[in-house]
């Protein structure tokens, strides 16, 4: 059974804002000028709303108009509703106004990279909001799960636009409480390792770092390994061992000392760079144009 209130039976909706508009201005002019039709049409509403509540809501002076009892009663409710329609219209168009970019990257990139980076896209995107999506799989961008995607490999990426971000490379790190000052000092440490998502001969990895440092033989004290690159670096801050770690995604530690380099060489994976990559069709969309603008700058700060 419907409740009295799923049964509502109201006046004309234009005539309770007439009445509302008069009310408030006390004149049928203004209130005519106020909702775009003569006063003979707001005169007339009005009327109509009186005939059906049966009341008198206004006295009718030859220069001026004055709320009865009833008036006063009805205008302050019909004025809260209708400010309170106006709130909720606004709230509605101003969601719609904004936009939603999303954009996809590796778990390790998001965290350590990204995400320290998202006030300056607000910044300079107030109407536009952000979604980051934090993922070591590889999206299909067709699928409108992301807007766009940063990807580490060799810009090999068929029916899609790539833009080159930059190239990275890989060192020794560690906590500068160890006090590690030369490659012999790995003997005494553990070395941490993460697993690459997929084998390569080019991944930097702590065998191909100790063949390019001339030290195949060496043995850590102990090797600690990470499924994820994220896990590697908070390991490495803690002060867990020697971890060879993205530069790129360490450059906040490195910067503030945390993590530190003691020794090199560093590697590099051949022909490999962070791109940015999205679909040709959204090329000069709002959503890319604020991602690439986001990106250049940030790769632009010290």
């Amino acid at each position: 059974m419907l409740s009295s209130k799923s049964r509502r039976r109201l006046p004309p909706l234009h005539a309770l804002r007439a009445f509302e508009a008069t009310a408030r201005h006390l004149s049928v002019k203004k209130a005519a000028a106020e909702l775009a039709v003569t006063p003979t049409a707001v005169s007339h509403h009005v009327r109509v709303l009186e005939e059906a509540l049966g009341v008198k809501l206004f006295e009718r002076h030859p220069r001026r108009l004055e709320l009865t009892a009833y008036g006063r009663d009805l205008y302050p409710v019909l004025r809260e509703g209708f400010d309170k329609f106006a709130d909720a219209i606004a709230r509605l168009k101003a969601k719609k106004l904004r936009t939603v970019v999303t954009l996809s990257a590796t778990v390790a990139f998001t965290a350590r990279w990204l995400a320290p980076r998202v006030p300056a896209f607000h910044r300079d995107n107030p109407n536009m909001d952000l979604r980051l999506h934090a993922s070591d799989e590889v999206v299909d961008l067709r699928s409108g799960v992301a807007d766009a995607a940063i990807r580490y490999g060799r810009g090999d990426y068929a029916g899609h636009a790539a833009e080159t971000l930059f190239e990275d490379a890989y060192a020794p790190v560690c906590s500068p409480r160890l006090r590690v000052r030369d490659a012999s000092d790995l003997a005494k440490h553990t070395m941490i390792h993460f697993e690459w998502r997929k084998r390569r001969r080019e991944n930097a990895t702590w065998d191909r770092w100790l063949e390019a440092a001339g030290l195949p033989e060496l043995r850590p004290k102990a090797e600690l390994i990470f499924t994820d690159e994220s896990q590697a670096i908070q390991a490495a801050i803690a002060g867990h061992g020697v971890a060879l770690l993205s530069v790129a995604l360490i450059a906040d530690e490195l910067e503030r000392g945390t993590l530190i380099r003691p020794f090199g060489p560093e590697l590099r994976m051949e022909g490999f760079r962070y791109d940015l990559v999205y679909l040709p069709a959204h090329k000069d969309s709002e959503a890319i144009a604020a991602l690439r603008a986001w990106i250049r700058k940030a790769l632009q700060q010290p």
